[in-house]
């Protein structure tokens, strides 16, 4: 006999700011099940206060009645799981988290920890197809660590002064390697919850939350792993500066050049800079600056896309979750039948990275929409969710904004939006009910 399903289910889009943090609660003849899709943020709404992130912790706690039945952290950029830090005190936003101790734990498979173990043991022993495949794999979890370097060093020279660095370029440097430095306390936490079964996950594999949303169909689009991707696959192995290797000596390469301490000219003596030269010296500086913003921009958009990517089918209702999800990460979904006939039946989206202009395909994911409608009456219009903050990333005179507000006129005009950005300064969240068992 078929699992009952739910009858319906509540969503929660908090006002973390620049960051997602999304509660999906199921309702179920016996009760509620409930879903955290990531906690975090690195830049809070303007007129919140302090401690808004804590806030949220607390209500979290309270809508749950003191119990979560799974936590999915799409991946590990700070304004997607900052909101798991725990600390000494024991009373962190993290350790109320892990107090409602969560059933399931979903990251993508590029955060699991045996894959590391397993495929050192693989280089060791054999070079065959599978062992040189885990090599592949190998190198590109441990890349994320060496990418962690740059955005450290990145997020150093934006918050120091010098260098010949714009305000502007500085903004930005601070900001995206902030979001990129690894936040080991949370990553600590996501990996220890007691009691938690941990899956890692890729496209086409199992979520993990069959086993506490029966009656739930829930597919699994991304990221794709090495062995989906081919092209990943053949540059990894295609030379020794391929990806992988480049970004872990860049890593180092920029922690030592502008490190703690360090200067753009270690050996020089500190005297007053003759006149003729200190034209020279700024635009050294701004070359820097420009050459370690390219760099880091690349370094975010590359641990977008190891992004979970999650559709919940239950009856007629689809409801996409992509996290921060690019293009790249996009590409391998979209390319299958299969699963575009999945997307085109989407009931809820929620805005990929904020609404950023690449996060939303624009010709092959957007048009698949068929329930995007310019009549705001229509019956089963498309709903959308935004969890955003403006001034925080990109650049209006670029074109490179988050939120892109073409995109948000395009929410607006064909799908029925749910926007942060229109949060009165003292809420929290906001809720949107979805029924299901009608078609």
């Amino acid at each position: 006999m078929a699992t009952k399903g739910p009858s319906s289910l509540t969503i929660r889009t908090y006002a973390v700011g620049f960051g997602d943090c999304f509660l999906l609660s199921f309702e179920y003849a016996r009760g509620e099940k409930h879903v955290l899709i990531d906690f975090g943020s690195t830049a809070t709404p303007k007129a919140a206060p302090k401690d808004q992130v804590l806030r949220i912790a607390r209500d979290i706690a309270k809508v749950t009645d003191g119990k979560l039945h799974a936590v999915v952290a799409t991946h590990r950029h700070a304004d997607h799981i900052s909101g798991f830090t725990t600390n000494a005190k024991g009373d962190g936003p993290g350790d109320i988290i892990r107090a409602l101790a969560p059933d399931v734990v979903v990251q993508p498979w590029t955060e699991d920890p045996k894959a590391r173990q397993d495929a050192k043991k693989a280089t060791r022993s054999s070079q065959s197809g599978a062992a040189k495949l885990r090599l592949a794999k190998l190198r590109a979890i441990e890349v994320l660590d060496g990418m962690h370097e740059v955005a450290a060093a990145a997020e150093r020279a934006g918050k120091r002064p010098g260098h010949g660095l714009s305000p502007e370029v500085a903004a930005q440097l601070a900001f995206i390697g902030e979001d990129n430095v690894k936040n080991l306390l949370a990553v600590k936490n996501l990996m220890t919850m007691p009691g938690a079964k941990r899956t890692y996950v890729n496209a086409g594999s199992k979520s993990g939350l069959e086993s506490v949303l029966p009656g739930v169909k829930i597919h699994v689009l991304g990221p794709p792993n090495l062995e989906q991707t081919d092209s990943i696959r053949k540059q990894t192995a295609s030379d020794e500066d391929d990806f992988w290797q480049f970004w872990s000596r860049q890593g180092l390469a920029s922690a030592s050049a502008i490190g703690p301490g360090a200067k753009l000219f270690p050996r020089e003596v500190a005297t007053e800079i003759p006149p003729a030269l200190r034209w020279f010296q700024q635009r050294l500086g701004t070359a820097f600056g420009d050459e370690l913003l390219r760099l880091v921009t690349i370094l975010d958009q590359q641990m977008n896309n190891t992004s979970v990517i999650l559709l919940f089918e239950i009856g007629s209702k689809r409801l996409l979750f992509p996290g921060d999800a690019q293009l790249e990460n996009w590409a391998f979904a979209l390319s299958q039948p299969a699963v575009r006939k999945l997307l085109s039946g989407t009931t809820l989206y929620k805005v990929g990275h904020h609404g950023s202009l690449n996060a939303t395909p624009k010709k092959q994911l957007w048009p698949l929409f068929r329930k995007r409608s310019k009549k705001k009456n229509t019956a089963g219009r498309l709903l959308t969710l935004l969890s955003t903050r403006e001034d925080k990333h990109g650049h209006v005179q670029k074109k490179t904004e988050v939120p892109r507000s073409t995109l948000v006129e395009e929410l607006a005009r064909e799908s029925t939006l749910l926007s942060t950005l229109d949060y009165a300064a003292d809420e929290l969240c906001r809720t949107t009910v979805v029924k299901f068992g009608t078609r």
